[in-house]
């Protein structure tokens, strides 16, 4: 057991300064590979249903594939199976975690007296953000105008989503074609709706229903699109609100879409 005084650290990941995986988010899905089931990964680790789908929905939002593919079930307990890509998620987290270990007992076996500074040479340059999705891509066109541009982001199979943005801060981004960048959209920003009449320019994102939660005037709707991504609205509760299930389509106006980089 480690004294008060002993060097510790705490391995975040981040992914362009956004998706954080920590240790709580590696052992969620160890749990689902050992039990074959969110709900029962979430009732071993304490956690809530909806905390522990969360997490999952975030972690295969901003990974290039899905660490965890769900069946049906919901809190009754659908079977879950953890990816090859969620395996080598954890297989990587874990040999980090033990590199950082070691080279932190090193540091401190030299160590001969207290450094003020040393909490400045492990601080974080990670950025938390209120938009409550957060989807990774790779730029896939870039169409510049004189003041904006349109940046296109491959979400992967099929799925594309386009953001207008300034010229300055698409320089200064750094965004190229097969470059990886987040797309950030707020959840107010998600409108549902059927897919006609497409109105020109907009993004139209489909997909079903996986999750809703209904409050006394707004409702949380979870929609499952393709590549193992999922998209969260924020709408007024009516009885137009689409049920689990449902096939419905996001519309988000591409001056919604805020991009961020590594």
């Amino acid at each position: 057991m480690s004294n008060d005084g002993d060097l510790s650290a705490t391995l975040v990941l981040r992914r362009g300064g956004l998706a954080r995986v920590g240790l709580e988010r590696i052992a969620l899905i160890e749990a689902i590979g050992a039990l074959g089931s969110i709900s029962a990964a979430a009732r071993q680790l304490g956690l809530s249903y909806k905390g522990a789908w969360d997490g999952v929905q975030a972690l295969n939002n901003l990974f290039d594939a899905p660490l965890v593919v769900a069946n049906a079930g919901g809190k009754a307990g659908g079977a879950a199976l953890v990816t090859p890509r969620g395996l080598a998620v954890i297989r990587a987290f874990r040999d980090v975690e033990r590199e950082i270990g070691a080279a932190l007992s090193r540091l401190e076996a030299g160590l001969s007296a207290p450094d003020p500074g040393l909490g400045d040479l492990f601080w974080s340059l990670g950025l938390r953000t209120s938009a409550r999705n957060a989807l990774r891509g790779t730029v896939a066109a870039i169409e510049d105008g004189e003041v904006t541009a349109r940046v296109a982001l491959d979400l992967g199979e099929g799925l594309e989503i386009a953001s207008i943005i300034t010229r300055r801060s698409r320089e200064e981004l750094g965004l190229a074609v097969g470059k990886p960048a987040v797309a950030l959209i707020k959840s107010s920003f998600v409108v549902l709706g059927d897919d006609d009449p497409f109105e020109d320019g907009t993004n139209h994102l489909a997909g079903t229903v996986a999750d809703r939660e209904d409050g006394g005037e707004v409702s949380e709707v979870t929609l499952a699109l393709s590549a193992g991504k999922t998209l969260v609205a924020t709408v007024a509760a009516s009885d137009a609100t689409p049920a689990v299930g449902a096939r419905a389509t996001a519309m988000i106006a591409p001056s919604n879409v805020i991009l961020a980089v590594e």
